[in-house]
């Protein structure tokens, strides 16, 4: 029986097991949300992902279905242009309206968010890259911060960190719930997280292969057959550092970049979410545009349901755990007999 982990997270969000799903810009909508809430972990859906107010509604209710009115959440990315998050409010009014009680948000200082989504009677999770920018969103009141490290599929920001190094520094100063992010797609990891003092882990790339993910299946496959240096970083010459799958495209964006490629325009369409939401995503042309991914999608080793893949994890989470116990305890019951 795998061992039941109880945290300040799994308190905090009523869940079974300390996973996260965290928001995937195209892919985290209501299917794979769905299927983690009912897995016992938390998904949250993310909110740019759709063109209108009323698609997001939409998906919404459809979660709300799916879970039988067990919680989930939303994710807010905030954008680097203001001028981009004109619907973020809108997004939280809708949000809570439809009985969401838990955002992620990530991507910029959440500031102006925390306020609006308290009175709303829900809880605020912030998705950071340093330890400062942690401790700053404690002070904004946040209810949870989740820090990553370089290792993080996506958007990992200037941190040169890896995930643990990070997490150790954060815990000396948060009082808040902290949850790691980046590199995680084995159990073990997870019982490192948890015996670090962390309060659970945020995922993305080892559930790119779930079969409730809407990606084609040679994008999936493609990641199957991959192993740790499955992902590289492009864009780091902008200070837009971005953790992605190490396909044709990325290598000619590396390619643009060693020539002198200073701005995002000089890279055309290679970098548009469009591109890959229609060409690798709905036609499953797998080196045909920029995939977010970590190097824990190498953990994955087949396509499969969500809630397979969480107990897969949980229970080579427990099984880490058991072994640490014993060692533990084995240990100090000879440094007793030597004294």
């Amino acid at each position: 029986m795998p061992t039941t982990f109880r945290t300040r997270i799994t308190e905090l969000l009523s869940i079974r097991h300390p996973i996260l799903l965290g928001g995937m810009h195209h892919l985290g909508e209501s299917r794979i949300v769905a299927a983690m809430v009912n897995a016992g972990a938390m998904g949250f859906i993310t909110a740019r992902s759709f063109d209108s107010q009323a698609a997001l509604r939409d998906d919404l209710r459809r979660c709300r279905d799916l879970t039988g009115g067990r919680p989930f959440g939303v994710n807010l990315t905030l954008a680097r242009r203001p001028e981009q998050n004109r619907n973020v409010q809108a997004w939280i009014d809708v949000a809570l309206t439809e009985g969401v009680r838990c955002f992620e948000t990530a991507g910029g200082a959440p500031e102006g968010l925390v306020d609006p989504i308290h009175q709303g009677g829900a809880i605020v999770i912030h998705k950071c890259p340093s330890v400062r920018h942690a401790l700053s969103a404690e002070r904004m009141g946040v209810d949870a911060v989740t820090l990553v490290g370089m290792e993080e599929g996506g958007h990992p920001g200037a941190n040169q960190l890896p995930t643990f190094v990070n997490g150790a520094f954060a815990l000396a100063r948060l009082r808040v719930p902290l949850l790691l992010g980046g590199g995680i797609g084995n159990g073990r990891q997870i019982a490192a997280a948890l015996a670090m003092g962390a309060d659970g882990v945020v995922m993305g790339s080892r559930f790119m292969v779930a079969a409730e993910i809407r990606a084609h299946a040679a994008l999936k496959q493609r990641i199957v057959e991959s192993d740790q240096h499955c992902s590289t970083a492009i864009l780091g010459s902008l200070g837009d550092t971005w953790r992605v799958l190490a396909n044709e495209t990325a290598r000619e964006v590396q390619r643009l970049e060693a020539a002198g490629a200073r701005s995002h325009a000089e890279f055309g369409d290679l970098i548009l979410s469009s591109r890959t939401r229609q060409r690798v995503y709905a036609d499953g042309e797998v080196d045909a545009g920029i995939v977010s991914l970590g190097p824990a999608g190498g953990f994955s080793d087949a396509i499969e349901p969500a809630a397979q893949i969480v107990a897969g994890l949980m229970a080579e989470a427990s099984q880490a755990a058991l072994a640490f116990t014993q060692t533990f305890a084995g240990a100090c019951s000879a440094n007793s007999r030597a004294a």
